[in-house]
């Protein structure tokens, strides 16, 4: 029996290898990673890991690519990373009207098959990074690009383009190889291709079965999550600033109120996006404090109770730093003069007149509930502990101090909580004694 026991199990995996072969042979899988907006760390991250899972399950990968580049990442290090995958990576570029510029152009050279949709549009190559983080000069791009070209054994020579090309050029300059409008065309023309992968030859197996008896293959989409998807965009330098500036401007409205309340929180929120966006991208330090100066002297006029000089600083200090924190990076992702301009604009109507009027009516509500303290009035309903109070020609919301209190009570205001008056029930007068009068 104990020499029998090895045989069998020999005998075991000599049957299941070719039964797996078999079942690996029918069956084919494609997953398709969509790559949409700059490559910043967190979408760098995501598609590493797509090739990663694609590696592990066999899969053909389809990246659906629509960028204009990397943003303080190595453009380089990523477009070997889907060189030197041992699975074929097709990328296309699509549907229209998307593009491929910088690196996500280097990634169509270092693909196993490039494709594009008609109405895209593709380069210029360099600068890679959004962000003016190039590691390789433009001539080396072009060597190590040409050289990636050559091992996949695609056509040559290969345009590199200076600038902006529409599809058809794309494909008369071998940078890509295949037009399709959709996914599901992009499958069908590649089905049967040979293509080269960092592991040698594979032909691919992509057409989605349309009747029986055809081979099946299995197709899954994937995409960023929500929580991967919240971080991507914050990510983007306009909505840096955008969230900046609008938390900031939340907070300094909480600066006008008696408690925190939801501005408040939605401003920390916001702000909090920011800071986490401003670790990502590159920014300049002086153009950021210029900002934060800025803002800080509009609201110091506000909390003043004014529209002087500090708010006209104030608000060119504000220019001045929205013009500068980004400054230096590519005209794709640094905030538009329109934009910068718009919130200008709607930054010395908000700080200079609409949070003054609104601690203007503040203490107009504050003053006149401080002299309702010491007043009588009467309930208009049973207090327990809140109720109407009626006081000096007014119904408020009246909360007891000292316990229920009945309708039609006389009492005494003890303090104000906001807009609640804090009562108490008013002792009755002993006769002869004056009775409390309301004011």
């Amino acid at each position: 029996m104990r020499r029998a026991a090895p045989l069998l199990l020999l005998a075991t995996l000599a049957w299941a290898s070719p039964q797996a072969a078999v079942a690996q042979e029918g069956e084919a899988s494609v997953l398709v990673v969509k790559v949409d907006g700059s490559v910043d760390r967190t979408l760098a991250g995501y598609v590493g890991d797509a090739l990663d899972d694609a590696e592990a399950e066999g899969a053909t990968v389809v990246l659906q690519l629509d960028s204009a580049g990397t943003l303080d990442q190595d453009a380089v290090a990523l477009a070997t990373r889907i060189h030197d995958a041992t699975v074929p990576v097709i990328v296309w570029v699509g549907p229209a009207p998307a593009k491929a510029q910088g690196a996500a152009l280097l990634f169509m050279y270092s693909a196993s098959l490039a494709a594009v949709s008609p109405g895209a549009g593709v380069g210029p190559l360099v600068p890679l990074d959004l962000a003016g983080a190039d590691r390789l000069s433009p001539a080396e791009v072009r060597s190590l690009a040409s050289s990636w070209v050559r091992e996949r054994g695609r056509p040559t020579p290969v345009v590199f383009p200076g600038e902006p090309i529409p599809a058809q050029e794309a494909l008369d300059g071998n940078i890509a190889q295949v037009a399709a409008v959709s996914i599901t065309e992009l499958l069908e023309g590649l089905d049967g291709r040979v293509v080269m992968t960092a592991t040698g030859e594979i032909t691919l197996r992509t057409r989605i079965a349309k009747s029986e008896g055809e081979d099946l293959v299995s197709v899954r989409f994937v995409d960023l999550g929500p929580v991967d998807r919240v971080l991507h965009a914050a990510a983007s330098p306009t909505w840096i600033y955008v969230l900046l500036v609008l938390g900031l401007a939340a907070l300094a409205f909480e600066l006008t109120q008696p408690g925190f309340g939801f501005a408040g929180f939605s401003g920390a929120a916001m702000v909090a996006l920011a800071v986490y966006g401003l670790t990502v991208v590159p920014f300049s330090w002086p153009g950021l404090i210029v900002l934060l100066a800025g803002i800080g002297l509009m609201t110091l006029d506000v909390l003043l109770r004014r529209l002087g000089i500090g708010t006209w600083l104030g608000l060119a200090a504000f220019v001045a730093g929205s013009l500068l924190i980004f400054g230096g990076g590519s005209d794709e992702i640094d905030p538009s003069r329109w934009l910068v301009g718009s919130f200008a604009v709607a930054s010395l109507l908000y700080w200079g007149f609409g949070l003054t009027v609104a601690i203007q009516s503040r203490e107009r509500i504050t003053s006149t509930q401080k002299g309702l303290v010491g007043l009588v009035g009467e309930t208009r309903g049973e207090l327990k502990p809140d109720g109407p109070v009626f006081v000096k020609g007014t119904l408020w919301r009246g909360r007891s101090t000292d316990g229920p209190i009945a309708a039609g009570t006389r009492v005494r205001v003890r303090g104000v909580d906001g807009l609640i008056l804090r009562v108490e029930a008013e002792p009755l007068a002993e006769p002869g004694d004056p009775a409390g009068t309301e004011d």
